[in-house]
């Protein structure tokens, strides 16, 4: 069973949260004979009411739109609030959920941009992770957007590789390992032409983020049991859960 949550963020140029979102999932993956019935516990901050819409106490995750697959025994959730199914073989979405909360960040992006008299432009960017030391990211990228005309790339970063994707017309730094409360930083030169376009010069696509983050969700969902019940069959319930967090559309706009 996988616990999936992708985060939506758009940051503004002064630090505000433009816009704020997580899309979940929980996929299940299922291999059992007969016809066994299951029965899924959630953590108690996590209440769905009868229209299937999360009502939360002051602390609570409050999730929306919440969707079940026609596995899910409707009307016993609607009489106990337990969600009852009998799974179909393989992989299978049973639920999905969105939170529009106001999310803090995961990663916060300071980028200092510096032209110099239309003939060359450095970058200084930094970014700094906002959750607990215990959880560690995996192939984090921080993409940041540069003028098309942009050469002759020189980078120098604390931790990671940094390379030019002239495609992209961008710079991908990459940390294969990012702990929590950790901040680094990158600087990269460029050489441009000495002509160039004024209007251009004063526009610059927003940072964005990739990032994985196992063993970790951004709401606090978790499965707090998994029952299985079979006339026929003695079953051992020992579920597997796997917690991911990742990126949606995460962008920092820096202008």
């Amino acid at each position: 069973m996988d616990v999936i949550e992708k985060v939506n963020l758009l940051i503004g140029s002064n630090g505000s949260i433009l816009n704020s979102e997580i899309i979940g999932q929980i996929m299940v993956k299922c291999y059992l004979s007969g016809i066994p019935q299951l029965r899924l516990g959630l953590n108690d901050r996590v209440q769905l009411s009868e229209q299937h819409r999360a009502t939360q106490a002051s602390k609570g995750i409050e999730l929306e739109d919440v969707k079940f697959h026609q596995c899910v025994s409707l009307s016993r959730f609607d009489e106990e609030g337990i969600i009852t199914f009998i799974p179909p073989d393989g992989d299978f979405e049973l639920l999905s959920y969105r939170l529009s909360a106001n999310i803090k960040p995961l990663y916060v992006v300071e980028a200092i941009v510096d032209s110099h008299a239309h003939s060359r432009v450095e970058y200084l960017v930094k970014i700094h992770s906002q959750y607990k030391q215990r959880s560690v990211a995996n192939n984090v990228k921080v993409i940041i957007p540069v003028p098309p005309d942009a050469d002759s790339p020189r980078f120098r970063a604390t931790i990671g590789s940094v390379q030019y994707s002239p495609g992209q017309n961008s710079i991908v730094w990459t940390i294969r390992q990012f702990s929590g409360d950790k901040e680094f930083s990158m600087r990269a030169h460029f050489g441009l032409p000495s002509i160039t376009n004024e209007e251009e010069d004063k526009t610059m696509p927003p940072i964005s983020v990739e990032f994985e983050i196992p063993y970790f969700t951004v709401s606090g969902i978790q499965v707090r049991y998994l029952k299985i019940s079979e006339p026929n069959e003695k079953y051992t319930a020992l579920p597997w859960v796997r917690y991911i967090t990742q990126n949606g559309v995460y962008q920092i706009r820096t202008i």
